[in-house]
């Protein structure tokens, strides 16, 4: 089966390099980015390069100064859990094993929260696999972050060692990164904003909320670059980008479903399915899901994905956490479990985990010295 996958814009960066080209560029040595003292990478999570070229007038700033060349591909799926692994390792899905929003662990049947499970599900922080680059990279590296965000599980696994200041205003989030960078030569900064990912999921990215949101972000990256002593470079960028699902285009899959017949797990997210057969299933599940869905949706076999490199080289401890199936929507639809008594994520507008460019491709917007 040829797996027609979409080509990439060619200039696009990949965002497992980012964080090593940063550090590269503070020994005036990066194939990217021009020298710099020290550094702040900012991720906007739930800004895709489409999201800001369609709402350019609502931010300007950034949309001004990002060159028509500046992007970067995200990895597979397009989800936080698997991308900001990837960008804080340098490593890919395949390797750090956070192979989606929800995994199964490999013998068992828990399908569990890769974001939040080390937290409420005891989750191991060895599932991870992969070391952090700020343990790894050999400088100083610090975390701006909301202050909810200190201590959790997810921050352990992605960020090791760093140094967390949690601020919970914008405003003075950034100022406090800049002042970070500026007082500590050779550093990273790691700033986060999960706002747009967030008003975007409830409300999506297409709603006057989101657009207030940008607003809001685009203020304070005009902040954070007046805040910039001449020598940190700034590099602006996301984990993924979002796409709009009404609940009209929902696909809900429920008792006496085909599509079901052989499914023992379902894990993943609504845009990127993992599917866990019964065992001597996996044939016929996948048969039932290219006949009924191949016209919208990418449909793979877990080896497939192995072998394709969707995920990265996948170490073989990991290739069990893949669904024998995998699901990645096309067309603008998105799946659910509707015999799951929750319903509340089917409130969901924005999405993203899938391979299109509205999700995979994500600006990197480069301030100060790396301007």
């Amino acid at each position: 089966m040829s797996l027609s996958l979409p080509a990439d814009p060619p200039h696009a960066r990949s965002l497992t390099r980012v964080v090593p080209e940063i550090s590269a560029a503070l020994d005036g040595r990066s194939d990217w980015f021009a020298p710099a003292r020290s550094a702040v990478i900012w991720v906007l999570d739930g800004l895709g390069a489409h999201n800001l070229a369609s709402r350019a007038g609502h931010a300007r700033f950034l949309a001004g100064a990002r060159g028509k060349k500046d992007a970067a591909r995200t990895v597979f799926p397009s989800t936080t859990a698997a991308a900001l692994t990837s960008l804080l390792t340098g490593t890919t899905p395949g390797q750090h094993g956070l192979v989606g929003y929800r995994a199964r662990v490999p013998g068992t049947d828990d399908v569990l929260n890769q974001l939040r499970g080390w937290d409420t599900d005891g989750l191991p922080l060895t599932f991870q696999r992969a070391t952090p680059l700020a343990d790894s990279l050999g400088r100083p590296f610090f975390t701006v972050s909301r202050s909810e965000y200190a201590g959790t599980g997810f921050t352990a696994v992605t960020l090791g060692g760093a140094e967390f200041h949690g601020v919970d205003d914008l405003t003075d989030r950034v100022r406090v990164a800049a002042d970070l960078a500026a007082r500590h030569p050779g550093s990273i900064v790691y700033l986060y904003a999960p706002d747009l990912d967030s008003v975007g999921h409830k409300r999506g990215w297409e709603s006057d909320e989101w657009i207030s949101a940008l607003e809001t972000v685009d203020a304070a990256a005009r902040t954070l670059a007046a805040s910039l002593t001449p020598d940190t470079g700034v590099i602006v960028t996301s984990d993924h980008g979002m796409v709009d699902v009404p609940r009209h285009r929902h696909v809900l899959l429920g008792d006496g479903d085909e599509r079901l017949d052989g499914v023992r797990l379902i894990g993943g997210e609504p845009r990127m399915l993992h599917l866990y057969a019964e065992p001597g299933e996996e044939a016929g599940v996948l048969a039932r899901w290219r006949d009924a869905e191949g016209a919208r949706s990418w449909v793979f076999a877990r080896d497939e994905v192995v072998t394709s490199g969707l995920m990265g080289a996948v170490a073989p401890e990991v290739i069990e956490r893949i669904g024998h199936v995998v699901v990645a929507p096309r067309a603008g639809i998105a799946y659910y479990d509707d015999r799951v008594a929750d319903k509340a994520p089917q409130r969901m507008v924005g999405q993203h985990g899938s391979l299109t460019h509205d999700e995979r491709i994500v600006p990197l917007i480069r301030l100060g010295a790396f301007a």
